[in-house]
């Protein structure tokens, strides 16, 4: 196999041959002979240049933002943005590709909904329900680079991602302030309550975190972010309720997240040996 001074020898050859032997030569072999034998130079040099492209293995992250809780106390179907919680997140990822990562997320911060942050419609001010929590997340995400820059040095790196993990709660459930006359005793209110008050809020809860979120790159190590997670679960009882509120819908949370990226580590994609010239 050719090495880069083989390449060069046998071109500088053909070039003689082709400018003091021209009669013993056919003038367009040599030419052609010429033209492949410079383009394979140039090809090798790409090669070997990109198989010695040194990227990061490893990108790590810290971000703030904000908890939203989304389910019975809440009218709205994009959460209850009236009692927002804040959410710190962190994690650390391993480059599989330019597309694809795997990811060790950890996050911790609070949740809240209550009937009260909304005067319609009439019956959740009589309903006044109320709950809140702190919250600890861990989970293991995969994450799909749509563009493939993974490894690139600088500018935009969008990406969705989803994955499993727990959620670790201390629900605090509280109906005191509940208006029991403006209901009735026969209300599906006063009697889903007896329901819900037998059945104590979990502790922790199996999620699966789904979303999408953009970096972008302001050198080979530092980046920026902006993140939106969704949760979905199977458990009703975030909130502490669910007979007594809406047992038809579900209780999932979100977050929107914005941070800093740090790129570590080194890896030659063709895990090729340095050329020395």
């Amino acid at each position: 196999m050719f090495d880069h001074r083989s390449l060069f020898h046998l071109t500088s050859t053909l070039l003689q041959d082709l400018i003091v032997k021209p009669q013993n030569q056919n003038l367009m072999k040599s030419i052609l002979k010429v033209i492949f034998c410079v383009l394979v130079i140039l090809v090798s040099i790409q090669f070997i240049a990109e198989a010695q492209t040194n990227v990061s293995k490893f990108q790590f992250g810290l971000s703030a933002g904000i908890f939203i809780y989304q389910g019975d106390l809440t009218p709205s179907a994009l959460g209850s943005y009236r009692t927002l919680r804040p959410a710190i997140n962190l994690f650390a990822s391993k480059f599989l590709s330019s597309s694809f990562a795997l990811r060790g997320n950890f996050a911790f911060g609070g949740l809240r909904g209550s009937d009260a942050a909304y005067a319609h419609p009439e019956y959740r001010q009589q309903r006044n329900f109320n709950f809140g929590s702190p919250i600890v997340e861990a989970s293991a995400i995969a994450e799909w680079n749509v563009l493939g820059r993974n490894y690139a040095s600088r500018g935009l790196s969008p990406y969705v991602f989803a994955g499993g993990g727990i959620s670790v709660l201390r629900i605090r459930r509280d109906y005191s302030n509940l208006n029991g006359e403006y209901f009735g005793t026969a209300s599906e209110v006063i009697t889903g309550l007896s329901t819900d008050e037998q059945r104590s809020p979990p502790k922790i809860l199996l999620v699966m975190p789904v979303g999408v979120g953009v970096r972008y790159y302001l050198s080979d190590k530092i980046g920026i972010s902006a993140e939106t997670s969704y949760r979905i679960m199977s458990n009703d009882y975030l909130d502490g309720f669910s007979q007594s509120a809406n047992p038809k819908r579900g209780d999932h949370y979100h977050s929107h997240t914005i941070g800093v990226v740090y790129r570590i580590g080194k890896k030659n994609l063709m895990d090729c040996p340095v050329v020395k010239y």
